[in-house]
């Protein structure tokens, strides 16, 4: 995978420095940009904004408040190497959101790596939801893989939300997000406050989470976990779909059809040492006895308990 890093230098010494130190890894791409393409870079969007201050044509603030404000860049890291060793210069880029300021001139082997973590960090978020922050499909199955190879004792919960696309379709993804927040956030205060120590929830996607716990309370953990959900979820409704009851949506041959209100529906595996062989056994468990509990009106749990 290439990381493209755009450094804002108008002498180039910074960005020598930097080609130097990347030569030998070919998937750091280094582009030196001036103060004259900020506009140009910003629509390129790179992984990473090096401003040497030191050589830059425009005030350091103006330029990081610019990088910051700009919606498609707001997120992106940026460095600041500078000569500037006043303490409260240095805070006031700090407040920008900046993520590290390096003085130069550069140590290069604290910039090469202080550059390399940067990166880490980005490819670890990336593996992050970014509507929950909870942790995706690569740390799901590395849990997953983890506790298998350890033969332990657990449960994997498989939770998914009920007529969610039936909601979406009337209330808007924006609402949806709203919906899926509340439900992590659920899903999270049940497992961890009855698991605190072994337990791990993920976003699958979409509407589809998953937690794994170590401890033995996982029917009490999904009881939870459907009380609080039935007793809030009512909060994302309008009145008039509350008194009703159920959803009404145009199909694609514009006839109304009738949904019943968002639920949430848990498959419960019990994994015990030598039961499963791969996390895949697991995974087609988990959908047979999720699809066990969704056959349920409103909201529910299945577990499966198959030795």
């Amino acid at each position: 995978m290439e990381h493209e890093i755009f450094i804002i230098d108008d002498d180039s010494n910074v960005t020598e420095c930097a080609k130097e130190m990347f030569t030998n890894e070919k998937e750091y791409k280094i582009k030196r940009v001036t103060t004259n393409q900020i506009e140009e870079a910003l629509r390129n969007i790179p992984e990473l904004f090096i401003i040497n201050e030191d050589s830059i044509k425009v005030p350091i603030l103006e330029l990081c408040k610019q990088i910051r404000n700009d919606e498609d860049n707001n997120i992106t890291p940026i460095i600041v190497v500078s000569s500037n060793r006043d303490k409260e210069h240095r805070l006031k880029i700090l407040e920008c959101a900046i993520e590290y300021y390096i003085i130069s001139p550069v140590d290069k082997e604290y910039f090469y790596y202080t550059v390399k973590n940067v990166i880490r960090l980005i490819n670890t978020n990336r593996r992050v939801s970014p509507l929950t922050g909870l942790p995706g499909n690569v740390q799901i199955h590395a849990e997953l893989k983890k506790r298998l190879s350890r033969r332990e004792d657990f449960a994997v919960l498989y939770l998914d939300l009920d007529n969610f696309k039936a909601y979406n379709d009337i209330y808007g993804f924006l609402k949806g997000d709203e919906i899926i927040k509340f439900t992590a956030k659920t899903i999270l205060k049940h497992v961890h406050g009855s698991c605190i120590v072994d337990s791990f929830v993920g976003h699958i996607g979409g509407d589809d989470f998953i937690a794994i716990v170590g401890c033995g309370n996982y029917e009490e953990i999904c009881q939870d976990i459907i009380a609080e959900f039935d007793a809030k979820v009512g909060n994302y409704f309008t009145q008039t779909d509350l008194e009703r009851g159920y959803l009404e949506v145009a199909n694609r041959r514009n006839i109304i059809e009738q949904f019943p209100l968002t639920s949430i529906s848990i498959g419960v595996v019990v994994v015990e040492a030598k039961r499963f062989h791969n996390i895949l056994e697991i995974g087609e468990v988990g959908a047979q006895i999720k699809h066990i509990a969704k056959t349920i009106m409103g909201s529910s749990y299945a577990i499966d308990r198959r030795k």
